[in-house]
């Protein structure tokens, strides 16, 4: 019988070392343009105003815009800029120009870039968004914490998809029937 254990317990650990080669080796050596939700980028010029830039941002259900002149990166607007830089500050959204409140010359990637090294400015950077250049600086892509995260779930549906309920939300908060 212990040995049975032992056996059962082997051949877990087995499984899981099998399972995390399999994300190392997803996250390592997939590029970028690997991901499967990507999409192109919504590109906008300096000038527009704080509210275009939003509302395209909502119309697209993006957390950012890159922000190109000449067909080159200059900056990206992102959400986090709209509640640090206007609503914080009380700026008007009409009159300010998304190249006043834009971060100039962000951190890129190419599509051909790692994951792993999303992963990595994005944990070290603290970003939410990255954009994706070619190699003469145009715009081409955006990759999103979202982009990963949905990646890491279609490695693992099982694990992720089929959770049992959380215990806290499954206990009933009043007293149910007569």
């Amino acid at each position: 019988m212990n040995e049975e254990i032992i056996l059962e317990e082997e051949a877990i650990a087995e499984e899981q070392s099998l399972e995390l080669a399999r994300l190392a080796t997803a996250i390592t050596k997939r590029p970028i343009r690997g991901l499967p939700t990507l999409k192109p980028p919504i590109c906008v010029p300096p000038t527009i105003s704080v509210r275009e830039a939003v509302e395209r941002m909502n119309e697209h259900r993006v957390g950012c815009v890159l922000v190109e002149e000449d067909g080159r990166l200059i900056g990206v607007f992102t959400e986090r800029d709209v509640l640090t830089k206007i609503v914080e500050l009380r700026r008007d959204v009409d009159a300010t120009r998304v190249e006043d409140v834009m971060t100039p010359d962000p951190e890129c990637l190419t599509p051909d870039d790692g994951i792993a090294y999303a992963l990595n400015k994005m944990s070290v950077g603290g970003f939410r968004h990255i954009p994706l250049v070619d190699q003469t600086g145009r715009p081409v892509g955006v990759v999103a914490m979202r982009n990963i995260v949905d990646f890491l779930v279609d490695l693992f549906p099982h694990e992720v998809l089929n959770l049992p309920p959380s215990p806290a939300l499954s206990v009933a908060r009043e007293r149910e029937g007569a």
